[in-house]
């Protein structure tokens, strides 16, 4: 079994897909429990004296001005989870649960936040022994972080809640029991430090970003295919187009489509059948360039994100001091969700364009919605139909989240990010743009069979081989659902992008 080593600085993208998809164990670094147990004994040091540090020896919120005392201190903990647990909802998938238990121990192992080391501890017990808390997915204002979400992934660690444990669902108390994890009793911050700051919207987004990637070189695989099926001019791909305005996606996607279809037999140049394709195959580089540049815009804060404390307050060793700041509110997440789910609604919006230019016979030249005898066969017309209506979702979905913000906690938390609600539409709208996708695939390579294929590109060839190893050709109608599953399937594991990378080379990047 693969391990991650936690130091709170270095976790990166595909160690926390690692750890949520192919659970991977983790472990903390000797300089993280260093830190951590540095971190501990400032907190205990401001308790002992009486100082005056919001959360340690104050309330929460609007009651930051009520004095708790040293004796006051567990039950004020206890209490902050047990009053916070309001989620609402259906849980949290497992992989996402997962990240979130990750992402909390990544920053309490950076030694700012003052958590004990037993505390962090039972959190890499709960990942490596698969105690999954059930995490409700809605609740959260994204400031003073993800409170609520965070708080029942914190409940079965304290005995209470309920959690997944060898796949059935049972208490809290009893899934630690089962598990070997002593339930632990929580003492001054370490409620706080737990609740407190991005997790829960950064594990959602995170697991996007990586799909994302992965999304947008399906992206300009189907939109290569959908070239050979309709002829499509690759004189629009040229080197020189794209230098004279030099986006980095823009370069990128037009110089992978041309080594994907280079050696096919069907494609063409300006003037061989027509001067220029429709918007949607010829500004392909354009669309899907835009998109990939603000994916990686993205993943480049995600990156910041889970590597840094998103707690209050901060207990700063060096100076012993507990500073009240704002690193829990989730704005630079929210703005980077609101922004990824946009981009990839824009990949599923022209993918549809190109698939309604596939069925339709008077822009294609190709038999009604794709199959013969049309009238007794409906062939593909209803699958348009069905992409078009997940582009609308989309364009619903893609209405950002982070420009609402609604006061809380008596007006003293009075603008708060949305950024959870952000992350989630990025979710849905990804998982809709992989179905639209799928769509686009299978039906190129209808278009493709009905054209007459006189030979595919190096890249556009293999793809086409593996999904006719799982999806016949169409010649009368049947239930298309299970063609399209095995098609998002493809997608969804990764098959597609393997193929074409054997047959191709890494031409994907």
């Amino acid at each position: 079994m693969k391990k991650v080593i936690i130091t709170g600085n270095t976790l990166t993208l595909e160690e926390i897909v690692g750890v949520c998809r192919n659970y991977y164990e983790v472990e903390l670094s000797d300089s993280a429990v260093d830190k951590v147990l540095l971190s501990r004994k400032i907190v205990d040091d401001f308790v002992e004296n009486g100082d005056v540090v919001y959360g340690i020896t104050t309330g929460f919120g609007k009651f930051s001005d009520v004095s708790i005392s040293k004796d006051e201190s567990k039950l004020l903990q206890k209490n902050l989870i047990v009053t916070h647990a309001v989620g609402a909802g259906k849980p949290f998938d497992t992989e996402i649960v997962r990240g979130i238990i990750l992402l909390r121990i990544n920053n309490l192992a950076k030694g700012y936040s003052g958590a004990k080391l037993e505390t962090i501890q039972t959190m890499i017990d709960m990942l490596n022994k698969k105690v999954h808390p059930v995490v409700p997915q809605k609740g959260s204002l994204g400031a003073s972080g993800d409170l609520a979400p965070l708080a029942h992934m914190v409940l079965p660690m304290i005995g209470l809640g309920i959690a997944e444990y060898g796949g059935e669902v049972m208490s809290g108390e009893e899934a630690m029991k089962k598990a070997g994890i002593p339930v632990i009793e929580l003492t001054s911050k370490e409620g706080l430090a737990l609740i407190n700051g991005t997790p829960v919207m950064t594990a959602v987004g995170a697991l996007v970003v990586y799909d994302a990637l992965n999304l947008v070189k399906i992206s300009d695989i189907a939109a290569s295919l959908s070239f050979e099926a309709q002829n499509g001019i690759v004189s629009a791909l040229d080197h020189k187009i794209h230098e004279v305005r030099p986006h980095k996606g823009q370069m990128d996607t037009a110089r992978i489509m041309l080594q994907l279809l280079s050696e096919s037999k069907m494609t063409t140049k300006q003037g061989e059948i027509r001067v220029q394709d429709a918007y949607s195959l010829r500004c392909t580089p354009q669309v899907h360039g835009a998109s990939k540049d603000a994916i990686n815009y993205v993943k480049e804060k995600v990156e910041i994100e889970i590597n840094s404390v998103t707690d209050n307050p901060i207990i700063f060793p060096e100076t012993k001091e507990g500073i009240s700041g704002g690193n829990f509110h989730g704005q630079p997440m929210a703005l980077s969700f609101d922004f990824l789910g946009i981009a990839l609604a824009e990949l599923a919006d022209i993918s549809e364009r190109r698939l309604e230019r596939l069925v339709n016979p008077s822009l294609s030249g190709l038999p009604a919605f794709l199959v013969e005898h049309g009238g007794i066969n409906s062939g593909f017309m209803i699958v348009q139909y069905s992409a078009a209506s997940l582009v609308s979702e989309n364009k619903i979905l893609a209405h950002p989240a982070s420009v609402d913000s609604i006061p809380s906690s008596a007006n003293q938390e009075d603008h708060v990010s949305m950024g959870t609600i952000a992350a989630r539409k990025a979710k849905e709208i990804m998982e809709n743009v992989r179905r639209v996708l799928a769509m686009e695939i299978m039906c190129a390579c209808q278009g493709i069979d009905l054209r007459g294929n006189k030979g595919l590109g190096i890249g556009t060839a293999p793809v086409y081989d593996a999904v006719r190893n799982c999806v016949l050709t169409l010649t009368e109608d049947r239930p298309l659902y299970e063609d399209i599953n095995k098609c998002e399937k493809l997608i969804e594991d990764d098959t597609l992008i393997k193929v074409c990378e054997e047959k191709a080379g890494n031409i994907l990047f």
